[in-house]
């Protein structure tokens, strides 16, 4: 009895696979459409300040998103993260609000106040009912124009920030990242990734109305509004809070000279069972006409989870679960990285994969096939970003950002199309190149130094 249900399940379990077997393919994906920027209206203020109003969508909400032009880029040496702590600051109230209404008031429209700051932003934004966005525009402006800058509140944000750097000082990704950066960027803000205690500690609110009142102001100043809305009363909220505003500084991002001499570094991490590895160089930005094509160079090499850096030590080695390249932008400057965690024995094996990689790319295009998978891989990605309200916000932020015209954008998704595989040789030829990587690695340095031996020797031959 037993031997005849085995038989009826092995039965089942065969017709299954040959049923599988003779079911047609799914049909091959479309042909990628060019993507079509939404309409957009633009209002500019007589002190500089521009409105930037994009109907978009069906759904009954706006985005609203006030964007000044400066951040982390514009510290000095010993003002790191001062930028995050005045957007800390600024949540707290208003010289007429206090933290608890102004959290409050937002709720009662459908959304949050939030406030960012990154290397080149400081941002604030909600996405509230559509009818609501005057109002939101008004208490943003409020919060953006007249901060409290409550005294009393200021020992506790040192001690999250603190608190947030000690944390992310314990990662070696951050470690990893932290020296990275200050050997590629050794004289400017971007080098600069995290601060001292002792440099926090020393932050006064003086030192904080001091930066705002250097770099905040309305010629820095855009107000997105993307969404459901009525377009003349956000213009009349935005005219309303901001036409009598200073002009404040120009706009101006101060351009990075990146170090591109190769070298090697360790960060010891006793008995570590994994190595932290970060290995690039500086690349062209942006606004080079080579990027687009080296982008589609990244995702091939090691930028998606079917590339072939991913492929060689995750599927094949085992040497690491989750590696990946990228390009890291900033303004007028751009590095290409490769990071993995990886088994610490196998340290030196991977990067000499990565290498061979690498070498392999230089040395033979990609197929048709192969490179057809990527590029409809980055199409359908660009797609998504700019299928939301406050994706297609971001999007004209990185256009301003890197003072590209709507043209990037517009045929972006031809020209991903249009790259060729011996462009992709020729990508990885003129920028990807090992003997110009900086590398570093956190990891047990009695097993890794050994390891990293014969890449030291080809940086000095």
């Amino acid at each position: 009895m037993k031997n005849i249900f085995i038989l009826v399940i092995l039965s089942i379990f065969t017709g299954t696979a040959l049923y599988a077997q003779e079911k047609e393919l799914p049909p091959p994906g479309g042909e990628p459409k060019d993507f079509t920027l939404p309409e957009k209206q633009v209002v500019m203020l007589d002190n500089g300040l521009r409105l930037v109003m994009i109907p978009y969508g069906s759904i009954p909400k706006a985005t609203v998103n006030v964007i000044v032009k400066t951040g982390n880029i514009h510290e000095n040496e010993n003002q790191v993260w001062l930028c995050d702590l005045m957007g800390d600051l600024m949540q707290e109230g208003t010289d007429s609000l206090n933290a608890k209404q102004i959290a409050n008031t937002m709720a009662g429209m459908g959304g949050n106040l939030g406030v960012s700051v990154s290397n080149h932003n400081l941002s604030l934004g909600s996405s509230v009912l559509y009818e609501f966005a005057p109002d939101a525009i008004s208490l943003i402006a409020d919060v953006l124009r007249n901060p409290g800058w409550p005294e009393s509140e200021v020992e506790r944000l040192k001690n999250n920030i603190k608190r947030n750097v000690t944390v992310s000082l314990s990662n070696p990704q951050s470690q990893a990242r932290a020296s990275f950066f200050s050997t590629l960027y050794p004289d400017h803000p971007y080098g600069r990734v995290f601060p001292s205690v002792d440099m926090i500690d020393s932050y006064q609110i003086e030192n904080v109305k001091a930066f705002y009142d250097a770099n905040v102001g309305a010629q820095r100043t855009t107000v997105y509004v993307a969404g459901k809305f009525d377009k003349a009363a956000v213009e009349k909220a935005v005219r309303d809070a901001f036409q009598d505003w200073k002009k404040g500084p120009e706009n101006q991002y101060p351009a990075a000279t990146v170090a591109a001499v190769p070298s090697v570094q360790v960060i010891d991490r006793p008995n570590a069972p994994q190595s932290t590895i970060l290995y690039g160089l500086p690349v062209v930005d942006p606004s080079h006409p080579d990027y687009v094509a080296l982008d589609v160079t990244n995702s091939i090499l090691g930028g998606s989870f079917g590339s072939r850096i991913t492929s060689n030590i995750r599927e094949d080695k085992g040497y690491t679960y989750s590696p990946s390249s990228f390009i890291d932008n900033r303004y007028r400057s751009a590095i290409w990285a490769e990071r993995a965690d990886v088994t610490t024995e196998f340290t030196g094996a991977s990067l000499q994969e990565i290498n061979n990689e690498i070498v392999r790319l230089q040395n033979e295009p990609p197929t048709e096939e192969e490179l057809d998978g990527i590029k409809k891989y980055e199409s359908g990605l660009f797609v998504l970003q700019n299928s939301t309200p406050g994706g297609i916000i971001g999007q004209l932020n990185f256009l301003d950002i890197h003072g590209l015209d709507e043209s990037y954008l517009k045929n972006l998704v031809k020209n991903i199309n249009a790259v060729t595989p011996e462009q992709i040789q020729e990508m990885t030829q003129k920028y990807i190149q090992p003997d110009k990587m900086t590398l570093v690695v956190v990891g047990d340095k009695k097993q890794v130094e050994e390891q990293l031996k014969e890449h030291k020797n080809k940086l000095k031959d």
